[in-house]
């Protein structure tokens, strides 16, 4: 194990001492915030400080079976032992090695909330509609392998069955944080329905993902800064459509940025819902301009997932997926649009785990 994660983790063995210290003092105890605060600390740093200790147990088991094999030349047994043990322990420490590397890195709190993914047709007319209809029904079924709830928010339907634009949002376990890095440009290769002359046409849409905002610590938005304009719902959706004005748009005046929604029958229910993803855009908003500061000390690996990045080809021809940013290159496209999306996310996940990792090994040597 590298030095500086040695370092890092006996700290943790030292904290959690510390920890145990106070939460035993009935002053803490008597303080329901302070004890909640580190008892929450305790639990995450015990985690590390307990994956670190069966760590360190399996380097002196590792120790003590290799002095077993140098010292029983003549003893088929115990040589034949001391070998098993040896690479059970080895692979063991390397299991744990990787898992505590992961422990370490910092943690996005964002990760774990659910989010709204945004796809708009770019580039390419309508095969870039039908494209994003593609996307979506890709991000969907993804979405069903990993247990996740889907809903669409709005959505803007093209004359031959695709999207200008569609909003979904996607409730489970860590949502976030598997899907951020969805966030840019996704080009498509093929031969679109429409050609007559079997030529290959490329077009494109856009992908944002944006976490769900925390209600508790929702950004404070003025009602005076808001526009609130209901209308008439248009496709697909009962009797009701066409006959009240259900579906609400609402526009943030100081930022220009519009939301809107129309699933619902319910004009309240609908302005909730277009509330949430307007406060999304609105704290997204944010998170670029400060995303923008950051890229300009630092050119990430992953990138900040502007949607004007280009970072994905899908070509149809060839059955090929190249993710631009971490040169990965899979030939089972038909595949991936079924949503099995699983090979891609962990491969961004990894790459961005083994960047953060180089990060605090580059703070911690200074």
């Amino acid at each position: 194990m590298k030095p500086f994660l040695l370092q890092q983790l006996e700290r943790y063995a030292f904290r959690l001492a510390e920890l145990d210290f106070l939460l035993s003092r009935e002053d803490i105890m008597g303080d329901m915030k302070q004890f909640l605060t580190l008892s929450r600390e305790h639990t995450e740093v015990a985690a590390i400080a307990g994956r670190f200790a069966r760590w360190q147990q399996r380097q002196a088991d590792l120790t003590t079976a290799q002095e077993m094999l140098s010292g029983s030349a003549d003893d088929a047994d115990m040589l034949a032992m001391a070998q098993e043990e040896i690479d059970a322990a080895q692979t063991e420490c390397t299991e744990l090695e990787a898992e505590l590397q992961r422990m370490l890195l910092p943690k996005d709190p964002d990760d774990k909330r659910n989010a709204f993914m945004e796809i708009r047709a770019g580039t390419g007319g309508d095969e870039s509609a039908l494209f994003a209809a593609d996307l979506l029904r890709m991000y969907t079924r993804y979405c069903e392998r990993q247990g996740w709830k889907t809903e669409i928010m709005s959505e803007s339907s093209s004359e031959l069955g695709g999207y200008k634009e569609v909003v979904l949002r996607i409730e489970g376990a860590d949502v976030y944080g598997k899907l951020r890095y969805e966030s840019g440009g996704h080009r498509v290769q093929r031969v679109p329905a429409t050609e007559t002359q079997g030529r290959i046409h490329t077009s494109a849409c856009t992908v944002a993902v944006l976490p769900e905002p925390d209600e508790a610590v929702a950004i404070t938005i003025n009602p005076a800064d808001l526009r609130i304009d209901t209308y008439r719902a248009s496709g697909a959706g009962g009797q009701h459509i066409n006959k009240t004005d259900s579906a609400v748009r609402i526009t943030h005046i100081p930022t220009g940025i519009v939301a809107e929604c129309q699933d619902d029958r319910s004009q309240h229910r609908n302005k909730a819902k277009a509330m949430q993803v307007l406060s999304a855009r609105i704290v997204e908003r944010e998170r670029s301009a400060q995303a923008a500061k950051d890229a300009a000390m630092r050119k990430g690996l992953i990138g900040s997932g502007d949607r004007s990045d280009r970072i994905r080809t899908y070509n149809f021809p060839q059955g090929r997926l190249t993710d631009h940013r971490i040169n990965l290159t899979l030939y089972k496209l038909a595949l991936i649009m079924e949503g099995d999306l699983g090979d891609v996310v962990q491969a961004l996940q990894q790459a961005r785990e083994a960047e953060q990792l180089e990060e605090l090994e580059v703070g911690s040597a200074r």
